[in-house]
């Protein structure tokens, strides 16, 4: 994890808030070391983590993770993080012949195409119920007198993906939604969503996806890249919005913005216009 954007966001492993949803969001930039910071800073919190990786393979994030002072492997052995490579199970749909239940099931959807039946993703509605059950389960409290992990998290990197592989927004809306009333609301736990913003004014689905999980967010983090391009002493700005619902008309959120620096091992951040490297 990043100890300066745990200051920024006033939090620590040993006191992070609970029952939350925290959307992560990138454009015209990576945005992926948001999501290697919140699953180091969830191991080091002793949480259960669950986390779907449709973007990248498990040795990725394990290097990663390495760096961050974490091992993944040792904590998927000793239970503590359950991990849907995404990549891996997609093949594994594909070729496999015997009906399971797969996370990932509708992308063997069959549909008639000239009067021949055709395995392909349900490129309209999806049914994403697969996926909750396999969230559900892994993140169910433990039979055991004394629960070993604080609280579960659910982590997703990223629901771009599913729309890309021709989900409906509103399909992935729905997952969201049962799985913030089972983790948030039912288990006290926490959710973390990235989500790609392409920029483009014509991709309805991407505007609803990110429309609908903003209002539903408690913290909403957005990395985008510099206006004035390419800057190899600041790599882009990270803007923090924080969602609180207030009975009175008036929202009381509270927006703030830093500029970014990404180093081997951790990130930098500084003040717009406040770079070391400009002073």
């Amino acid at each position: 994890m990043f100890p300066e954007l745990n200051n920024l966001l006033n939090t620590s492993p040993a006191r992070a808030e609970q029952g939350k949803l925290t959307l992560l969001c990138d454009s015209e930039t990576d945005g992926s070391f948001l999501v290697h910071h919140f699953l180091s800073f969830y191991l080091k919190a002793n949480c259960k983590v669950c986390f779907v990786a449709l973007l990248q393979s498990f040795s990725h994030y394990s290097m990663v993770g390495q760096k961050l002072g974490v091992s993944l492997t040792t904590a998927r052995e000793r239970g503590q993080l359950v991990f849907l490579e995404g990549l891996k199970s997609s093949v594994d749909i594909f070729f496999q012949t015997q009906e399971e239940p797969y996370p990932l099931q509708f992308l063997r959807s069959e549909v008639h195409v000239a009067g021949r039946r055709v395995q392909m993703g349900e490129a309209r509605a999806g049914n994403l119920l697969p996926l909750y059950r396999f969230v559900r389960d892994a993140l169910k409290p433990e039979d055991s007198g004394e629960a070993a992990w604080r609280y579960p998290v659910l982590l997703v990197d990223d629901l771009s993906v599913l729309l890309s592989l021709g989900l409906e927004a509103v399909a992935v809306l729905d997952f969201i939604h049962y799985c913030r009333a089972t983790i948030c609301s039912e288990l006290k736990g926490n959710v973390v969503a990235l989500v790609h913003d392409s920029g483009d004014a014509e991709d309805e689905e991407n505007d609803v996806l990110l429309n609908g999980l903003s209002h539903q967010s408690h913290l909403v983090l957005r990395a985008e890249g510099l206006a004035t391009g390419f800057c190899k002493d600041v790599h882009g700005q990270l803007k923090i919005l924080w969602r609180r619902p207030s009975k009175s008309i008036a929202r009381q959120d509270q927006n703030l913005i830093y500029q970014y620096k990404i180093q081997d091992k951790s990130v930098s951040f500084f003040a717009r216009g406040m770079s070391p490297a400009v002073l």
